[in-house]
């Protein structure tokens, strides 16, 4: 598909537009099932409405609402692609920013605020996209599943895994989908440029510890502490440092960064090539291991009064195969 230069520009200027207008709609994702999509469901509903692409608003549970639409291909017997985004965010505390984190604020030549990386950045840019198609008459080579799902910030409950199960034939046809990371370029050391293509990811196991003692008043010597228990535990947990995991497709990652940059490689220790990786080094070099973050802390109701549990919430990430040895790990540390 050719594009004038009027209609690059129109592009552009749409997608910095979508984007802001769906940061300003808060879809913010608490978890636990709490969260409200529909407001953002209807607005991407109507902006492929406008252009003549009919779309259809899916409710898995109240408020909890998928946007689902289908591009005709000029090849019907190609399989087909789904292409797709989600429309929640995770929560934001106004006080850690320094501008509205619902605002969509341009400064410094970036759009600010919840959801501008993850991902209404890539909801806006399939929305300017396939709004140009139907402008110019573009047909894909295939059949397009364009898909915004909810929730996918917590567990997909009410986003992907309920249109699996309950609305399989939504996908019949459809072999292939391109969503948000998949794939992105960098330029390492030696001005080489890389396409990295993601192969598999992280496995999620969310914990909670908790930890019980004897409560009493704060004034007195205590050495059943709650809190004192799972401050320990949180800190070996945060404070370990998990070993490699060499998976195949970092050797081959890894080796091919060696032979560009001329460095040496070792196989027990991807980690000293990382520096040639710029500013993806902090995504990648989460590739190398299980992470284990404490996130959350919760304990007590009153400043002099030792409580008798406290508990932690910890985010866990493990590599493909090696979930036991995370949850084992976790175990071992807290104690």
């Amino acid at each position: 598909m050719k594009l004038t230069a009027d209609q690059i520009a129109q592009l552009e200027e749409e997608t910095v537009l979508f984007c802001q207008e769906m940061i300003q709609i808060p879809s913010v994702n608490y978890g636990e099932g709490k969260g409200d999509e529909r407001l953002i469901a209807e607005y991407v509903a109507g902006k492929l409405s406008e252009v003549g692409i009919v779309a259809e608003l899916i409710e898995s549970a109240p408020n909890r609402v998928n946007v689902v639409a289908k591009i005709a291909g000029s090849d019907i017997t190609r399989p087909g692609l789904v292409l797709h985004g989600h429309l929640d965010v995770v929560p934001a505390d106004a006080s850690d920013w320094s501008l509205d984190p619902f605002s969509g604020e341009i400064k410094d030549g970036f759009i600010w605020g919840r959801g501008a990386v993850d991902m209404k950045d890539m909801d806006a840019m399939l929305l300017a996209s396939v709004r140009m198609w139907q402008r110019v008459g573009y047909k894909p080579p295939r059949n397009i599943l364009l898909i915004f799902f909810a929730d996918e910030e917590a567990s997909g409950t009410y986003g992907s895994r309920w249109l699996v199960k309950n609305r399989p034939e939504l996908f019949k046809g459809f072999t292939e989908a391109i969503s948000e990371v998949g794939g992105f370029s960098v330029t390492i050391t030696g001005d080489h440029r890389l396409y990295l293509i993601e192969s598999a990811q992280k496995g999620i196991q969310w914990l909670k510890l908790s930890a019980k003692g004897t409560a009493g008043h704060g004034s007195f010597i205590n050495t059943d502490n709650a809190v004192t228990k799972i401050s320990n535990a949180v800190s070996r947990i945060g404070s370990y440092e998990w070993p490699q995991v060499p998976t195949k497709t970092n050797k081959l990652l890894f080796k091919k960064i060696a032979d560009l940059t001329g460095d040496t490689f070792d196989p027990a220790n991807f980690k000293n090539l990382l520096k040639h990786l710029g500013s993806a080094a902090k995504m990648i070099g989460a590739t190398l291991t299980n992470t284990a973050n404490p996130t959350m802390l919760e304990a007590g109701y009153k400043a002099n009064v030792i409580p008798q549990s406290a508990s932690a919430v910890v985010d866990g990430r493990f590599l493909p195969g090696h979930e036991s040895e995370l949850v084992e790990t976790i175990t071992k540390l807290a104690g």
